[in-house]
């Protein structure tokens, strides 16, 4: 009887400490755990272009044309825009973050890698050159792109959109040769806060008048 006793107080002792070792275990498995996971090889989308032609074909060509070139002056050129900011812009539009009931109906049929697809069939189209129409506003559009408005902290749009309009992949759009119509539509929007998904956007056109966004609109569908 106390043979037995004693084995159970033994085993009751053992017992808190292999609980503390399983404790003090956990953490150390679970950094293991962690370390391969983020040494783990990233699988890599690739893009169904077929799959983005038939999407491009049945849902975008109405107003987008059917390889995004030159058509309504209401609705972004999308042929030759980074395949990143096309998907980025189709997912806001899903999410709600930015607003367009008609967009936001045609996205929210689309998966993301539909998204991705159609983005990658889009991009990897060449933009086709733009022209800039307002003589008078073009040397005030190209100052304000070049150089900004220092006076009121408006930096240059070059700084983010490159000298040529070309934008920087998956940071900043390209907007050279877009069409000046909806260039101008978004910047307005911006300032009035209709759309809402780009802050740093909303913060400079802001301080601009509506003159001198129309004169950065169109200088800006001339750069190539």
């Amino acid at each position: 009887m106390k043979s037995t006793l004693a084995l159970l107080f033994a085993a009751a002792l053992a017992a808190p400490a292999l609980a503390a070792g399983g404790a003090a275990s956990a953490p150390g498995f679970a950094a293991s755990v962690a370390v391969e996971a983020a040494h783990a090889p990233k699988t890599t989308f690739k893009p169904d272009l077929a799959r983005g032609q038939t999407i491009s074909g049945q849902v975008c060509a109405a107003c987008h044309t059917n390889d995004g070139s030159r058509g309504s002056p209401a609705n972004p050129i999308l042929q030759g825009q980074h395949p990143d900011y096309i998907a980025k812009q189709l997912t806001e539009f899903k999410e709600g973050k930015r607003k367009n009931p008609i967009m936001q109906g045609f996205a929210s049929a689309l998966s993301e890698a539909d998204m991705k697809s159609v983005a990658a069939f889009y991009g990897g189209k060449s933009a086709k050159p733009g022209f800039a129409k307002n003589k008078d506003l073009v040397k005030l559009g190209e100052k304000i792109y070049r150089g900004g408005l220092p006076d009121r902290q408006v930096p240059a749009c070059a700084g983010c959109h490159s000298p040529t309009g070309s934008g920087i992949p998956a940071q900043y759009p390209r907007i050279g040769g877009q069409h000046a119509d909806y260039t101008e539509a978004q910047l307005l929007a911006f300032r009035s806060g209709a759309r809402t998904n780009s802050p740093q956007m909303a913060g400079v056109v802001l301080k601009m008048n509506d003159r001198e966004i129309k004169a950065v609109a169109d200088y800006v569908a001339g750069l190539r």
